[in-house]
């Protein structure tokens, strides 16, 4: 009896099929959410999934619509890997530079979808960060603000405060302030 079961067993072994057997779909790296890049350098974003055997990988917009190569712009390569170029300010285009992007990848296990991705493209340029004028009496407190412009403000936080160089404020002392007073403001007395 037990080789009749053992002769049903084997025989069922030899007719599956080799994608029912080791087959998976996994991420990679699925805290991947943000990537932002400088218009100069361009990026290369990896589908953060992979598989076993080897998964298709392909890109979306968030909406769900396909992406296409658009040649010296963008350009999903063979491994999967979205890569955006350098370019201009003026080849800026939010649909390419400034999107939420996807992956999936599929194989006999299955499919799976990356969450969305934000691209988004920045500009090297020059900015000047200066401090407000402020009045004040003597003996009371004044308040000063670093203003900084609003096209770098995400990327740029204040981390001392200077006079003629010499530092004045402790960098503790401006991460307090910053919670307290909002970033980028000094009261000084």
């Amino acid at each position: 009896m037990w080789l009749v079961t053992f002769l049903l067993l084997l025989d069922s072994l030899h007719k599956a099929r080799p994608e029912d057997v080791g087959t998976s779909l996994y991420f990679v790296n699925d805290s991947l959410q943000h990537v932002t890049f400088s218009s100069s350098v361009g990026v290369v974003v990896p589908c953060p999934a992979a598989g076993s055997p080897s998964a298709a990988l392909r890109w979306y917009l968030a909406t769900g619509d396909d992406i296409y190569d658009v040649p010296h712009i963008r350009h999903v390569h063979a491994n999967g890997a979205l890569q955006l170029y350098p370019f201009s300010p003026s080849a800026f285009n939010s649909f390419i530079h400034d999107n939420d992007y996807f992956c999936t990848a599929e194989n006999a296990a299955g499919k799976i979808r990356s969450p969305n991705i934000r691209v988004k493209a920045v500009f090297r340029e020059p900015y000047t960060v200066r401090v407000e004028d402020q009045r004040s009496m003597r003996g009371n407190t004044a308040v000063f603000k670093c203003l900084i412009p609003s096209s770098v403000q995400e990327y740029v936080r204040v981390v001392t405060w200077e006079k003629d160089t010499v530092s004045i404020v402790p960098v503790l002392s401006v991460a307090l302030e910053n919670y307290l007073l909002g970033a980028g403001t000094r009261p000084a007395t």
